[in-house]
């Protein structure tokens, strides 16, 4: 969601591709937060993700760290711009 919203306070000076880019990853961050709640979503589409189980915990690991492998090339282009635009790159 960070990226995300710095990315919103910097338009209209990077690109809205990079923009895009992060808002789907903050929704994808926000389904697997949604999936992991105690609320039962599976008639919206959403598959729990069952936090109480071991099998479940590792579950929630696995989209995390995926999320985290996603933002990496995202949050490195973000940082970029911003060098860009202070002149420091």
């Amino acid at each position: 969601m960070d990226l995300y919203k710095w990315a919103f306070k910097l338009v209209p000076l990077i690109d809205s591709d990079l923009l895009l880019d992060c808002f789907a990853l903050a929704c994808a961050a926000r389904e697997i937060d949604m999936r992991a709640s105690p609320y039962d979503l599976t008639d919206y589409g959403y598959r729990p993700i069952p936090i109480e189980t071991p099998s479940g915990r590792a579950e929630y690991v696995r989209a995390q760290s995926e999320l985290a492998r996603r933002a990496e090339p995202l949050r490195t282009e973000l940082l970029g711009r911003c060098r860009a635009l202070l002149g420091l790159s």
